[in-house]
Order: C-alpha cells, then structure tokens, then sequence
C-alpha cells in the first residue's frame, strides 16, 4: 500500500501536465497495482500440494535462477521475481512505436524517472490500439509490440509473470537476468545504452547458468538460437539503413513510396533465403507476415547497436561482472554522446587487435 501510496503522490505532482498526460500515467499506474495486488510468494505457491506440476517445476527453476543471479552475477539481491502473478493474458504491456512516412527515427516520449524513451507502453491492448489510430490519422507510421516483462528500474519489487515462462529455458533465465540488469543499472534518456548493458549481463548470465547445471548441448542450442537472431537483426538494420539512405534524398513522395515499398519487399525476399539456410527455421515467419513499415524497424539500431560494444568491455575485464558494472556506472556519468563514442572506441579496438 506504501508502494502504491508514492505511485499516487506522482501522479498528483504531474497535475499540470495535462489531463491527457494524467490519463495516461493513471493506466500506468492502475495496470501495474492490479498486477502487484495479485501477487502470491512463490514460496508459498510451492508449499500447496495441489499445485500444477509443471508450474511447480518452472517457478522451482526461476528461483534457482533468482538465487544465481545474486550470488554469481551480482545482480540486486531484492524481493523482485519472488512473487508470482498470472495475469492470464499473452502480454503485460503493449508498445507503441510511430515514426514519420519517410523516416526511421522514432518520436521520442518522456517521464519521470525513466527519462525520454523511443516507444509509449499500455496495460491495456485496446488502449495501445486507440493511441496508435490517433498517430495514424497524423500520417505516421505505427507498430504496436506486445511485451512479456517491464521492469519498475528498482522503484518497486517486480513480480515474475506467466509471460516471462517461455518454453525455452534460455529464455526463461535470460529474461529474468535482463529485467534485474535493468535495476543494476539505468540511465535516464539512454535506452541504447540501458538494452545494450541488459542484454550483454543476460547473454553472459545464460552462458554461466548452463555451465554451471552442465548443460553443454543446451547452451549449444542458445548459441545457435543467438546466431540466428544476430543474422535476422542484420537483415532488419541493412534495411533500416536503405530506407534511411532513401529518405535523405529529394524525390517526389509517390516516387519515395514506391521505392519505400520495394525495399520493403526485397527484405522479406531476403528473409525468405535467410530462412532457407537455417534448414527453414520458421521463428520469425509470423512477424515477417506482417504489413511492415519504418516503425517495425525504428528500434533495431536502440535494441542491439550497442551489444557488441558492451560485450567487448566486458571481455576486456575478463568476465568480471562487478568490475564490468563498475565500468559501465562510469561510462553512466559521461554525457550521452561521449558515452557512445567510447564504446564505438572500444569495438574499433578490438578489431584492430591481431
């Protein structure tokens, strides 16, 4: 109720933003106390005898993995993923991304606490849609993404949700290590930087949760899983790039919409090959199946521009997770730009090195 009570307290201190300002941080904040209200321990959950049995085994692994990643990847030893909600639907939130027609720059929200960030989240699916027809009949182009997990950045104890179970254990351990990345450490304005450093503290977490159950074939099976997604991902980035290429000349727009469309087309022809060299992987048919635009592609270069750059300091200090974080809360301090040049330094040097 405390926790609840400083939800409230905000909200109250954004009064003169604007009552659709208000309207919007409300959902917020309703959507994420009918999560919390629901919460049950997870330790009580595994004391009911009657409990399903797959979900006993699933919430057994998340705690082994909640216990790892304090003890072995140093992350914040708190109640957060010690509770456990069902909120009986796919996604928690759902994200709406919007970019002008020709452009690949995505418009810019911002919040408290968490800054200015490339997307705009809703607990309701109908509420993400409304939002997104508005910004529609503006003429920009749109992409609702439904997400599993978000993360309070260490305001509050986040719970672990069924959309975090995926079926794939990888998955399951790596989502869990990124959300408690992300209350290791945050930096306003910053999400390049905030998903680069998540999802580098993930990928090493996996690598050592395996390692440490012995399960060699499994983390074979992630790597390859990685591989793919790191080649899907370049596919979407040559793209984004083409259209950005495009945009940056002066054409007629009828003209500027066809070649927008071509390039487009010539992407899911790409696909199309990539898919057959992983012996037809269908993993990503469904979102290539989709009526894509420049906001499907707005958030590729945030989401993993910077990965590389992160897993090349965290390589130069030889998997030392505290000395990393150490680095990284430097790296924190500097001004935006100069903070990304320092990483793109570190990349450069490392494939100059013999």
């Amino acid at each position: 109720m405390k926790k609840l009570y400083s939800w409230l307290v905000i909200i109250i201190g954004l009064g003169m933003t604007g009552c659709s300002s208000i309207e919007y941080y409300w959902q917020a904040v309703n959507g994420h106390s009918n999560i919390v209200m629901r919460e049950q321990p997870i330790s009580e959950l595994l004391a009911k005898p009657d409990l399903d049995a797959e979900l006993r085994d699933l919430l057994t692994e998340i705690q082994l993995a909640r216990d790892f990643a304090s003890d072995e990847l140093s992350l914040p030893n708190n109640e957060s993923y010690r509770g456990y909600v069902d909120i009986g639907r796919d996604y928690v939130v759902w994200n709406v991304i919007a970019t002008e027609e020709f452009s690949v720059t995505p418009r810019q929200w911002c919040f408290p606490f968490a800054g200015c960030v490339s997307y705009r989240g809703y607990f309701s699916k109908a509420k993400a849609q409304s939002f997104a027809d508005e910004l529609r009949s503006e003429g920009m182009d749109v992409y609702i993404a439904g997400a599993r997990a978000y993360s309070t950045i260490g305001w509050f104890d986040d719970p672990l949700l069924n959309t975090m179970l995926y079926r794939d254990e990888a998955m399951r351990v790596s989502v869990l290590f990124h959300e408690l990345a992300h209350q290791q450490l945050y930096v306003q304005h910053d999400t390049a930087f905030n998903e680069a450093f998540a999802t580098a503290v993930a990928q090493e977490g996996v690598r050592r949760w395996f390692l440490h159950n012995g399960n060699t074939s499994a983390y074979e099976l992630y790597l390859e899983s990685e591989r793919r997604r790191a080649e899907f991902n370049t596919l979407l980035r040559q793209t984004r790039n083409k259209l950005q290429e495009l945009y940056g000349e002066s054409q007629d727009s009828d003209v500027m919409r066809k070649s927008k469309q071509a390039i487009f087309d010539q992407m899911k022809l790409d696909y199309t090959r990539l898919k057959h060299s992983w012996h037809n992987d269908k993993r990503y048919d469904a979102w290539m199946a989709q009526s894509l635009n420049n906001a499907h592609l707005a958030l590729v270069a945030t989401y993993h521009e910077l990965v590389p750059a992160m897993k090349a300091y965290l390589l130069e200090v030889e998997a030392d997770l505290p000395r990393f974080y150490q680095q990284m809360e430097q790296l924190a301090r500097l001004p935006k730009d100069e903070r990304h040049q320092s990483l793109a330094g570190l990349v450069g040097k490392q494939t100059r090195s013999p």
